[in-house]
């Protein structure tokens, strides 16, 4: 990732002189200077770094929280937040901003729980994805009755629209045969999209991703793939189809969790609108092409849902607290999702890492693989399931593992070369597209609704 600009590096120096987060809206100068004060104070366990930059050159800013800040420790799973999107729903701006406070203050404490999730855990933060629509949504402020002020970027484009559309491939090959995972981009797809979207593209391809949120407002819900419909219907009375992904019960009881551990989300009743439980198909709400969440499930390792979180799209600062509240417990206990299901390292007979090893799950048509360092995580619900890894080259294996709710449950793989078996090379992820299997040697292990008037999410 590019290095930080030298102009705010003078920032670090000057921490003990910035106020601490409160609860008020933040330009993206104030969000970069708070982004810097939390390093400053946690540089044990913080990277700031960039992704690229928005169309009028704001820097895209992730803080990332672990125990070994830039390193990828095998078994420890990657998991992210991204927060404003469309630059007018900000409460998930905020949000980020005081969870990255939460997270630094809470280890300084030893906080045992906060302790042991960033052991063992890699969290990134990306409080802004759309930094040029914010500020132009700020200058207008939450008082005046332009709705969709901001929404898009600086060139006018919905950055939840612009994401290659992946779903039409799944479904094709689906029904005639052919991957159901890492499906791959078209040749031109950098020219197809926003800098803020390629820059996300390029990070999520970087980084072996097993968890996501995506932070919205203008409801109050927990929505989950997939978003786009078969016939892709808009949202209307009757109107609607649910969506569901192969991996329909663990994307419902993951938005679950959030919407149970939120204030009221759960309630159901919000914004005018009722959900059961506070969460909701995709598609079965509205249907939505070329959108982050289904993105991330059909080219990645990532299961992603989206955040609805506040009926206001721009919040009065009066109200931040309160929301604060409400959402921070439900903020942690959804990264702590990513430890459930199995992960476990994939080796060859010589003990040398397999990278891009596919992991399958009898009777869940949707794949993993292993990472640039042969580990892989698979997130499961509690049970027995049989599952499978193979590699270009070597023979399958198959195990019966049993999946209990406290933890995940390891499950290392040797496989033996073969010469008469062949399958289909598959993307590794942080590698490029179809890149073989990559040797090395095992490195050590770790121990272990929506309001009448709204814009679309």
């Amino acid at each position: 990732m590019p290095d930080l600009p030298s102009a705010f590096l003078p920032l670090l120096l000057l921490s003990k002189l910035v106020a601490p987060v409160t609860f008020r809206h933040h330009r993206y100068d104030d969000l970069v200077r708070t982004l810097y004060r939390v390093h400053n104070q946690c540089p044990d366990i913080t990277r700031l770094y960039n992704i690229g930059r928005s169309v009028k050159g704001r820097y895209l800013y992730v803080l990332e929280f672990s125990d070994h800040p830039g390193i990828h420790e095998p078994l420890e799973p990657e998991v992210k937040y991204v927060g404003n999107m469309h630059g007018n729903e900000v409460l998930g701006r905020e949000l980020l901003l005081q969870l990255s406070e939460f997270l630094c203050e809470e280890f300084r404490n030893r906080n045992p729980r906060i302790l042991h999730l960033i052991q063992d855990t890699r969290i990134h933060i990306l409080p802004s994805m759309n930094p040029d629509g914010y500020e132009v949504a700020a200058a207008q402020g939450p008082s005046t009755s332009g709705y969709l002020v901001g929404r898009n970027n600086a060139n006018g484009v919905d950055l939840n629209r612009n994401f290659p559309d992946l779903n039409t491939y799944f479904h094709y090959n689906e029904k005639y045969g052919g991957p159901n995972h890492h499906l791959p981009l078209p040749d031109n797809w950098k020219s197809q999209v926003e800098p803020e979207t390629r820059a996300v593209i390029q990070w999520i391809r970087s980084l072996n991703f097993v968890l996501s949120a995506n932070l919205h407002g203008g409801a109050v819900v927990a929505n989950y793939p997939y978003d786009k419909s078969l016939d892709h219907r808009f949202r209307g009375p009757h109107r609607t189809s649910n969506s569901p992904t192969p991996d329909d019960q663990l994307f419902q009881t993951l938005a679950k969790v959030y919407s149970y551990a939120h204030g009221w989300m759960h309630q159901g009743w919000n914004c005018g609108d009722y959900f059961p439980d506070g969460i909701t198909n995709g598609a079965s709400w509205y249907s939505l092409s070329k959108g982050m969440q289904d993105f991330n499930y059909l080219h990645t390792n990532c299961f992603e849902i989206t955040l609805e979180l506040s009926c206001n799209k721009f919040p009065r600062q009066e109200e931040l607290q309160r929301e604060w509240l409400g959402n921070r417990e439900a903020l942690i206990q959804f990264l702590e999702q990513v430890h459930q299901g199995i992960k476990g390292m994939v080796i060859d007979e010589n003990s040398n890492n397999l990278t891009g090893a596919v992991i399958s799950v009898t009777g869940i048509n949707h794949d993993v693989t292993s990472g640039e360092h042969g580990d892989y995580f698979r997130l499961l619900l509690p049970g027995t399931y049989t599952v499978t890894a193979k590699a270009p080259g070597y023979d399958p294996q198959t195990v019966i593992v049993t999946v209990g709710p406290a933890g995940p449950t390891l499950v290392n793989f040797q496989l033996n070369r073969s010469t008469s078996q062949v399958f289909p090379v598959q993307k590794a992820p942080g590698r490029g597209q179809g890149s073989r299997p990559k040797q090395s040697r095992t490195p050590k292990k770790k121990d272990t609704a929506t309001k009448r008037h709204r814009g679309p999410a």
